[in-house]
């Protein structure tokens, strides 16, 4: 009896492991992209994108941007579903693709930002509605910086070039009703699931091998190593650091509140560790967890790029907001 006992219990702990947060997250990407295809089909991607029509051209941006934008408030996944189906149609250039992304910074964060609040405000109170709102502003500052980059980039509407050019009017259906649409809808949704399935599953196996061979707990041990720039820390802090980007933000905000409940610590010092055990969780949290989303809707390659120049941008705020609270509080 012992093997089949066992057996069940090497089955239950991958289940638990691997195969039921796979299922979630192809669930997740399938209903975003399920979601971007209806609203494709009934044309509610212009209603969205007269929404954010004005931040969009400011930022020289094309239509399917702002309506991306939009939509990122209620669903990132929906958001990167739209525009990877724009650039597979060739309406999106690579550059356009990658400032519409940076460009979706604020929406994306908003939309965890209630559970982030949820999970830190019992365990830290008012430090808590500090560093959700430092991070809000990092995110703030990630989507104006892309309107600045754009303008830079980009040419201004009506202009030459993809990013100026505003996409004809489709021709009207010759059906009425939602049911064309629809249908139309869940074609496309069909075509496009198969692959992906087959870019999402295999990457998301591999991150999964990858962290059960060390390879994640090795990068984690270099970085808790080489952190002799965190200085003007205290010594406690450090730890709040390691468990950030060891064991994620629930077992550093154990340890902060602890530590802030024990006198170890004053309010500052847990914001300064949380804002520097982010930006430090950047990398390896980008590839484990990024990685795999992405894939399922951008190649491999063009994936990578994305997330690089996201989690960049992100690492890059997000110093920048600590910079300024550990200057703003500085005595």
């Amino acid at each position: 009896m012992a093997e089949p006992l066992s057996w069940l219990a090497d089955g239950a702990a991958l289940w638990h492991s691997l195969l039921w947060p796979l299922l979630r997250l192809l669930l997740g990407l399938a209903c975003g992209l399920l979601v971007a295809n209806v609203l494709e089909a009934l044309h509610w991607t212009r209603a969205l994108a007269r929404l954010a029509m004005p931040l969009a051209r400011a930022a020289h941006m094309p239509p399917v941007a702002g309506a991306a934008f939009a939509l990122a408030f209620v669903s990132p996944a929906s958001a990167n579903a739209l525009l990877a189906g724009r650039r597979d149609a060739g309406e999106l250039s690579g550059r356009e693709l990658m400032l519409a992304n940076l460009f979706n910074s604020l929406p994306a964060y908003l939309v965890h930002t209630p559970a982030i609040f949820l999970l830190t405000w019992p365990v830290l109170g008012l430090p808590a509605v500090v560093y959700v709102g430092l991070t809000l502003v990092a995110a703030a500052v990630r989507t104006a910086f892309t309107v600045f980059l754009g303008r830079a980039l980009l040419p201004a509407p009506g202009q030459s070039g993809m990013a100026g050019a505003v996409p004809a009017p489709e021709a009207p259906q010759p059906e009425a009703g939602p049911r064309p649409a629809l249908e139309k809808a869940w074609r496309r949704f069909r075509r496009r699931l198969p692959r992906l399935v087959g870019f999402t599953v295999p990457v998301y196996i591999l991150m999964y091998a990858l962290q059960r061979l060390g390879a994640f707990a090795a990068l984690e041990a270099w970085l808790a190593g080489h952190m002799d720039w965190l200085s003007f820390l205290k010594p406690q802090a450090v730890g709040i650091i390691v468990l950030h980007f060891a064991a994620e933000l629930g077992a550093a905000l154990g340890a902060a509140g602890s530590l802030l409940e024990a006198g170890g610590l004053d309010a500052r010092d847990v914001v300064l560790a949380l804002l520097a055990g982010n930006i430090l969780s950047t990398p390896a949290r980008a590839i484990r967890h990024q990685f795999p989303a992405y894939a399922g809707f951008f190649r491999p390659a063009e994936a990578l790029r994305l997330i690089l120049a996201n989690q960049g941008l992100r690492a890059a705020s997000m110093a920048f907001m600590t910079w300024v609270y550990y200057l703003w509080t500085r005595t």
